[in-house]
């Protein structure tokens, strides 16, 4: 199996490291995808646990194989990463000394034409990451009203031409329901106008972003999760948080706001018990990838890391 690059290896290893080193720990990989980042941080903490959590049964069986060496040190679950309560409840958890979300789409879903999450492939417009269940892009793209459709390319995708793309996809699947991503591409070529493919980047690009986090509806399931995250961490645990578009960071960035700001009314002199900052922000903003990294993981080239540690136990 050919090991894919982890995002931001080095920095992740340094930001966990204070809550991780010298002692027995437990660290949650929400989206363990091929093992690499797992990989790092079992071996660089030998008294380390970590429970693996991805809804890709393949992604699973993949960093099954590579995590194999660290033995029963590794803990692998089938689950979104919003059921992390109950994960860590069956195994007899509250507190955790690490959370690690690498959010989107992983280079093997990428790499596998027949899941359909590239544009750059004709393939079957699927783009579930669980590939066993739910509707597919083209289910979206066949079923979903123009309102709906326009919807969801301005919010998840960011597209400035929704409507017009939204309107043009309900005139073709009258013709012909949408099954391969060739013919969307197409389609997206002809709506986009020519300057906007000259500077956007490949016109498909936000499109099939969009009918993937509708899909799988990854900015719910990160809303709900990212609190749930924060809420599990023991005092003195780090969460670091990995994301690829600016509504993911964008909900991250608020979240961790939300806890690192006293609750105390301005003007007291003194903090009030249970008031203070809940979190600690460990990054300046969101870090990015240099330009060495980018040219050696391309993966690399959209991240945006952000990072906290718990200081305060809530009220």
């Amino acid at each position: 199996m050919t090991e894919h690059l982890p995002v931001l290896a080095e920095r992740v290893l340094a930001l966990f490291a204070p809550a991780l080193a010298d002692r027995e720990a437990v660290l949650v990989d929400a989206t363990v995808g091929l093992g690499g980042h797992a990989d790092a941080l079992l071996s660089a903490h030998p008294g380390l646990r970590v429970i693996a959590l991805d809804t890709d049964p393949a992604a699973l069986e993949r960093s099954a194989e590579r995590l194999a060496r660290h033995g029963d040190r590794v803990h692998f679950v089938h689950a979104v990463y919003d059921r992390m309560p109950q994960v860590l409840a069956e195994f007899g958890l509250s507190r955790v000394d690490g959370v690690l979300f690498d959010l989107g789409v992983s280079s093997m879903q990428l790499d596998r034409t027949e899941r359909g999450f590239s544009y750059a492939r004709d393939a079957p417009l699927d783009m579930r990451m669980d590939a066993t269940s739910g509707p597919t892009a083209a289910d979206v793209l066949n079923t979903y009203p123009a309102t709906e459709l326009t919807r969801v390319l301005r919010d998840y995708g960011e597209e400035r031409f929704a409507a017009r793309i939204a309107k043009a996809v309900v005139a073709e699947r009258q013709r012909q329901p949408f099954d391969r991503s060739e013919r969307l591409v197409r389609l997206l070529y002809d709506q986009v106008p020519a300057p906007s493919r000259r500077t956007g980047g490949h016109p498909a690009k936000r499109t099939f972003q969009a009918l993937r986090i509708e899909v799988n509806g990854e900015l719910e399931v990160l809303r709900a999760a990212i609190p749930a995250a924060l809420a599990a961490l023991a005092v003195g645990g780090r969460i670091v948080v990995e994301s690829y578009h600016s509504l993911e960071d964008r909900m991250v960035k608020r979240a961790f706001a939300e806890l690192a700001t006293s609750r105390t009314p301005e003007g007291l002199p003194v903090e009030l018990p249970g008031h203070g900052p809940q979190l600690r922000l460990l990054t300046r903003g969101a870090e990015k990838a240099d330009e060495t990294e980018m040219r050696q993981n391309p993966r690399a080239s959209s991240v945006r890391l952000r990072a906290a540690e718990r200081i305060g136990e809530a009220a």
